[in-house]
């Protein structure tokens, strides 16, 4: 009963997501606005951004989800979600961005994923008079304050803090009771996994996996073949883009066959425009996450 009440509370929350991104509400700003970003700037704007440049794929995919991508003049060639955004020019790879190829785009405002390089490139563009802000976006709780800034910053705080309040909801609930146990390995040489500092750990636990590394408390972290065998995990989760996806080619190899979800072939793939980010589809990938699970053999 619990899980059926789960899964009707997810359908009601992607319906609401949907709503929400669709009405792309715009609200005017008056006198100015101000948000504090992850670094604790206090970033103003005299008006919301008109010029924007996104540099990671879930600020892309939240300015389309609030209705203000078609203020977006700059984006990562890894920004592929909506297919709208591809019509938007590409800055590069984003990692770490050029600061050159952001300028000549003219931006009012360049979104930027907190890190070193980026903390550095926001104060590259601050020289040049260009408004930055940094926001850190690591786990499901961070998509909703994210959300509500970028509406603040670009006049679409309404259609922002009703995604927000979807997300949000989305990140109390409590986990689902687990039936499989998965590893998330993300490199193979040497092996990095997922930790509890991620938004993939939330989804597993949400879609009723249990993620063998919760006990990480870091994104990520670089552990032995040895340690991922004596952990056992029923499924290894591999991101992929192919439509036709093949075993990893480290599955071939003899030192992983002491892991045993390698050596019977057991993976589950997941599409990474879907799982590699998060963003307002987080729903849908609970879903799809939970029904590949339940698909396994």
């Amino acid at each position: 009963m619990r899980r059926w009440a789960q899964r009707t509370h997810l359908a009601a929350l992607l319906a609401l997501a949907v709503a929400a991104c669709a009405r792309g509400e715009h609200v005017p700003v008056g006198g100015g606005i101000a948000v504090t970003d992850d670094v604790g700037r206090r970033v103003t704007l005299a008006a919301p951004a008109r010029r924007i440049v996104s540099l990671l794929p879930s600020f892309t995919e939240i300015l389309f989800a609030i209705g203000a991508g078609d203020r977006l003049v700059g984006r990562t060639t890894w920004c592929d979600y909506p297919p709208e955004a591809l019509a938007v020019p590409s800055v590069g790879d984003g990692m770490p961005p050029s600061v050159e190829a952001v300028a000549a785009r003219r931006p009012d405002l360049v979104v930027l994923y907190r890190s070193g390089p980026n903390v550095t490139a926001a104060e590259q563009l601050e020289r040049l008079g260009i408004r930055t802000v940094l926001f850190d976006l690591n786990l499901l709780e961070q998509l909703g304050p994210a959300a509500r800034r970028l509406g603040a910053l670009t006049g679409h705080s309404r259609a922002a803090d009703s995604l927000a309040r979807v997300v949000d909801s989305l990140a109390s609930l409590p986990p689902v009771p687990s039936t499989q146990s998965l590893a998330f390995l993300v490199w193979d040489n040497p092996p990095i996994v997922i930790g509890a500092g991620s938004y993939l750990d939330r989804l597993a636990a949400l879609a009723g996996a249990r993620n063998v590394f919760h006990d990480v408390g870091s994104p990520s972290a670089q552990v032995s073949i040895e340690t991922i065998a004596a952990r056992d995990p029923d499924f290894v989760a591999v991101l992929s883009d192919s439509a036709s996806p093949e075993p990893p080619r480290y599955a071939s190899r003899p030192e992983w066959r002491v892991v045993r979800a390698v050596r019977e072939r057991r993976f589950v793939f997941l599409p990474g425009q879907l799982f590699g980010r998060p963003g307002p589809r987080a729903a849908e990938a609970i879903r799809d996450l939970r029904r590949r699970l339940e698909a396994a053999p």
